[in-house]
């Protein structure tokens, strides 16, 4: 496979989406406006305005009729994927990070940063078929005792939200009570991202720690680890092909302090 290098945002890389189908990818970025790629020649799309801050996350319907983002401007927003339309808008107090699609696409999860005293939440909200009859329906609120969380997953038919945190750690809630199930340290940085394979029996982290690991889901084990230079910030599973993409760089005010490569 030949590789492509995509120029087309201004500052670094947040996460990196593929659809279903493996045909486009969202890549989100601190510059305000995730872009829309064709994976196969890497052309690209378009781009989504609206965000007045950092777009952490997005995600994808499984049809790729939908497409959701996490912002640092305290709010998510549902898009028309092919289109770029602003379909709803979710606005929160606090800035949102992790967002992610449930199976089935009829609920959504997005997490809220610990921000002037309010602890970390997971918003549990509704996401209608006709984007004429959506709303802020707020489902179910987890409240996070401490710490961000930094990517969130839906697993096990929707009983179970898999969590990665900046503390390094993998967490299993089981999304009907709000209890924590299980959790495990997998890295020694901040998790930047976290995406789930197609079938669901394992999933991708990227760090700070320059790493990125496949981790299989229901025992929180590493299967491999993927070693670089430079902090990752986001990763994941090609759903057509063996092969993963992963994605990072530094701040340019951490290149000049730590090293001298650009």
């Amino acid at each position: 496979m030949r590789p492509y290098l995509l120029k087309g945002h201004e500052r670094p890389l947040t996460q990196i989406k593929f659809n279903r189908e493996g045909d486009v990818f969202v890549s989100c970025a601190k510059d305000l406006s995730p872009n829309l790629w064709y994976s196969d020649d890497g052309v690209r799309v378009g781009s989504y305005k609206g965000h007045n801050g950092t777009v952490w996350t997005c995600d994808i319907t499984w049809d790729s009729s939908k497409l959701i983002t996490g912002s640092a401007d305290s709010s998510a927003r549902l898009w028309d994927l092919a289109t770029g339309k602003s379909l709803h808008t979710f606005q929160f107090h606090e800035p949102c990070r992790a967002v992610a699609f449930s199976v089935g696409d009829s609920m959504a999860a997005i997490s809220s940063d610990p921000f002037m005293g309010v602890p970390a939440r997971i918003y549990l909200v509704s996401i209608k078929d006709d984007p004429e009859d959506q709303e802020t329906e707020i489902l179910k609120t987890l409240t996070i005792p401490s710490g961000r969380i930094q990517r969130v997953a839906w697993t096990d038919l929707n009983a179970t939200l898999i969590s990665a945190g900046e503390d390094g750690f993998v967490r299993r809630w089981d999304v009907e009570t709000g209890d924590l199930k299980e959790e495990r340290k997998i890295h020694d940085g901040q998790i930047n991202d976290l995406k789930m394979s197609q079938d669901g029996t394992h999933f991708i982290t990227a760090s700070s720690d320059k790493s990125a690991k496949l981790i299989d889901t229901q025992t929180l084990e590493i299967l491999k680890t993927y070693q670089s230079d430079r902090p990752m910030n986001s990763a994941d599973i090609s759903p057509i092909f063996d092969h993963v993409v992963v994605g990072g760089g530094q701040e340019a005010s951490q290149v000049t302090l730590t090293s001298s490569r650009q």
